[in-house]
């Protein structure tokens, strides 16, 4: 039997397939979607005309293809495939997609070749998990369109004996499905378009055919090894959004029923989808409270990946730009939401774990729930770099609209969030021949909102991106930042003080003040036996430095410590002439080490 043949069990007659066969039709499916991308997100009108279906699709099945191998049995690949595509889904469609393929799975006898009748079988038995899934199901989508393909593999007698056949002849039903969706639905026969879901199933079907006429193998290696990056829509986007953030979750070791799940998700947003087993699923809504909804689930289950899409966001970039130059930072830069929202800035959060549970600093986690449960836990949480992927998606679709990009981070010595934005930063640069400039700012926190916020302005006043990185260098040496630590007992969890020296200093009553040195790294300013001690230190300081200079801004911070932070403020105006431009809760990630409690007073200083 030749090479090509052999992924039919026993193709002279094409009576069984085995996971080779699925392995490769999987992917020749895939690469027809990653190759009709643009004319997928040219199509997305429903359920939010974000033009990211496409883009969502191949996410989907690119976790698939860069993460699994062939293996002859037909049961274990379908799990590896399902399993993949759930824990890489992306949107509404990917989620959709990976729960079929999950069905697919389930009802799947646990064999290393399945016939032809049993895959038609477990096509039709996967039906029920999709509309299981989906809080309110819509007909005139994917939904529709493969279980009218499921209906006719069905109803063929001959599939047992003719298997080619009947997949080549489902394709007209596949066609005759998709174009019905522009009636069944008023948001689609408004534009005159087809579901691009639907759509996209369609197309994967097409290649999967083309694989089963075909099997050259040798070509098809060749086609699967050139790279095929997500493509992002330049389209303008003029809609208005019921809810600004398309939020997706995994949860493991789930302790609710997927129903109850179904609910409380609904109660926060809509485009509802609960995907996967009893034991882990992936869940995606549209809600204007990432945290809140993530608070009220952290007792469903264990939490262990979170994405969080700002539409509106998606939405200015793509057709609301005030500026060309794309101003980035992340989530310990202290602003403002009224500010950042102003100014277009893009936020890439950190990665924080109370244990086994992830959350996204200041998205699905902020202030007000963290030091709810900084004080309900033993252990500190721990903090992770942004990686490296992350930038790359970001700079990549921002470069597709942008003439430049400058990215501010916090100091290099805290975290390689730097480091792999700057090497994100190179090949963005490299690949579209567009400058994306990268920034140390040496500082976090209030200070490094204010170098954010000074280059916003730089980007306002239209200082070309060159100009404004020179400025910054100055800049950065005249930020200042001055935590005032209430209490040393975070500290001592986190490890910054030893638990015998934060013994003594807490029975001596106590308080240091952190700050940064040139280098960015952090700094012991002085300390004092108590926060309005330590708090008056800091403003003697602040007048002495002040002096032949004046303040540009400064920023008052608070560790859930409001009325500290109003008295500050009081202080500092006395001192400035001048109110804040912001009064913020410090960062959760810069809040574990700060402690509750905490007021710190960030200023940026003009010669």
């Amino acid at each position: 039997m030749e090479q090509k043949d052999a992924y039919f069990m026993n193709d002279t007659t094409n009576q069984s397939i085995n996971g080779k066969f699925l392995y490769y039709g999987f992917i020749a499916g895939s690469l027809q979607i990653l190759q009709s991308q643009e004319e997928l997100n040219q199509i997305n009108v429903f359920p939010v005309r974000d033009k990211d279906t496409g883009t969502n699709l191949a996410s989907t099945i690119r976790a698939v293809i860069d993460n699994i191998h062939p293996d002859k049995s037909y049961k274990k690949t379908i799990e590896n495939i399902a399993e993949a595509a759930l824990i890489g889904a992306r949107g509404n469609s990917g989620i959709i997609f990976a729960q079929f393929l999950h069905g697919l799975s389930r009802e799947t006898k646990n064999k290393q070749v399945i016939t032809l009748q049993e895959f038609a079988e477990s096509v039709k038995n996967s039906i029920p998990y999709m509309y299981e899934a989906i809080s309110n199901p819509i007909e005139g989508t994917m939904l529709t369109v493969i279980r009218e393909w499921s209906n006719f593999l069905s109803s063929k007698e001959d599939v047992a004996h003719d298997f080619k056949k009947v997949i080549v002849d489902s394709f007209s039903v596949l066609e005759k499905s998709l174009a019905e969706t522009t009636k069944k639905l008023k948001a689609l026969n408004k534009y005159g378009f087809v579901d691009a879901g639907a759509k996209g199933f369609v197309i994967f079907i097409q290649g999967v055919i083309g694989f089963i006429t075909n099997r050259n193998i040798r070509d098809f290696a060749v086609e699967r090894m050139e790279t095929i990056s997500l493509i992002h829509s330049e389209d303008i986007i003029d809609e208005e959004l019921s809810f600004r953030y398309c939020t997706e979750a995994i949860i493991k070791e789930i302790r609710v029923s997927t129903g109850s799940l179904k609910q409380t998700l609904a109660k926060y947003g809509d485009s509802v989808v609960v995907a996967g087993s009893e034991h882990t699923c992936r869940i995606h809504v549209h809600t204007n409270h990432p945290a809140t909804l993530f608070h009220k689930l952290k007792d469903a289950g264990t939490i262990t990946f979170q994405k969080v899409d700002d539409m509106q966001r998606q939405q200015e970039i793509a057709g609301k730009r005030k500026w060309n130059i794309a101003l980035v930072t992340d989530s310990t830069c202290d602003l403002s939401q009224d500010l950042i929202d102003f100014y277009q800035i893009n936020v890439v959060p950190l990665n924080l774990n109370f244990g086994d549970k992830h959350y996204l600093d200041k998205i699905t986690i902020q202030p007000e729930q963290f030091y709810d449960l900084l004080d309900s836990t033993p252990e500190l949480p721990k903090t992770s770099q942004i990686n490296e992927r992350t930038f790359t998606n970001l700079y990549s679709h921002l470069a597709s609209h942008y003439d430049a990009i400058i990215s501010i981070h916090l100091t290099s010595h805290f975290s390689g969030t730097y480091a792999n934005s700057v090497k994100a930063g190179e090949r963005i640069q490299k690949e579209f021949k567009k400058p994306v400039h990268v920034i140390d700012s040496k500082n976090l926190s209030g200070a490094l909102g204010l170098l954010v916020l000074k280059t916003a302005h730089y980007i306002e006043e239209g200082k070309v991106p060159e100009a404004i990185v020179k400025e910054l260098n100055t800049d950065i040496d005249n930020a200042r930042i001055f935590v005032s630590v209430k209490d040393l007992k975070y500290m001592i969890k986190g490890g910054r003080v030893s638990r015998p020296a934060g013994f003594i200093a807490n029975f001596l009553g106590i308080n240091p003040i952190i700050s940064m040195n040139k280098e960015g790294k952090s700094l012991l300013f002085g300390k004092t036996f108590s926060q309005k001690g330590s708090l008056n230190k800091i403003f003697k300081h602040i007048e002495k430095i002040t002096q032949g200079k004046s303040v540009w801004n400064y920023i008052v911070l608070h560790a859930h410590n409001l009325e500290g932070a109003n008295k500050a403020e009081v202080k500092m105006f006395a001192i400035t002439g001048k109110k804040p431009v912001s009064v913020v809760d410090i960062s959760p990630v810069i809040g574990i080490h700060a402690g509750n409690g905490a007021i710190s007073i960030s200023l940026l200083l003009t010669n």
